[in-house]
């Protein structure tokens, strides 16, 4: 059974917890954003604050995997797009 995952521009987005992958693993990039920081906004819970890494997939060493990375004082859709312009231009170069 193959599982269907919520999609942005065609590529993946999967969350768990307060982390979000988005794009295909089996590419040769992915982006890895965090959940850094949240606020109330009438009775509902907002991010704040994010950490967004463009991440190399085919790089054994996880300390080298990080190939750009950002934090920013914004919300979730604005975190989704960096992400969109950061692995398509990485996506397009390889």
């Amino acid at each position: 059974m193959s599982e269907k995952f919520s999609t942005y521009k065609g590529y993946p987005l999967v969350r768990c917890g307060k982390e979000i992958y988005y794009g295909y693993m089996s590419d040769p990039y992915v982006i890895w954003i965090q959940i850094l920081a949240q606020k109330e906004v009438d009775g509902e819970n907002m991010v704040s604050k994010v950490s967004v890494r463009l991440i190399d997939t085919n790089e054994p060493n996880p300390l080298k995997m990080v190939v750009k990375n950002a934090e920013r004082e914004c919300g979730l859709y604005e975190a989704i797009d960096i992400a969109d312009v950061w692995l398509s231009k990485a996506l397009k170069a390889k």
